[in-house]
């Protein structure tokens, strides 16, 4: 694999598994935002809403969902909901709402695994 090449196939991956869990979402009743916003602080996945919710989504994919969620690092945490609060700044002040920070994770055979809440309060 050539120098150029070595980050497309995750790059990639990293996409085709965020529109997965975007279109899970979808099937709940949720409606897309953003995808891949970033801010200064540095980017989310995903940014849904559904009726009262924002939802804040970090998509990892891994060959097992343990390992998706080990990829998960308390610095990307903090940026994550640093990114959060510029996005609520920038496109939702003055609304009210209830805020959520999900990890979305997605295994080999492509089973998702949502555990809410799974990044506030960092």
């Amino acid at each position: 694999m050539t120098k150029t090449t070595t980050g497309k196939l995750p790059y990639h991956s990293g996409q085709a598994a965020e529109l997965q869990v975007a279109r899970h979402y979808e099937g709940d009743g949720w409606r897309v935002l953003e995808h891949r916003f970033k801010s200064a602080a540095g980017e989310i996945d995903l940014v849904l809403r559904h009726q009262h919710t924002v939802l804040f989504v970090e998509v990892k994919s891994a060959r097992t969902h343990d390992i998706a969620a080990s990829r998960i690092s308390l610095q990307q945490i903090a940026r994550i909901n640093q990114s959060a609060k510029i996005f609520v700044a920038e496109h939702l002040s003055g609304q009210n709402f209830e805020m959520r920070l999900d990890a979305a994770l997605m295994d080999q055979k492509g089973e998702i695994q949502i555990i809410p809440n799974a990044l506030a309060g960092f």
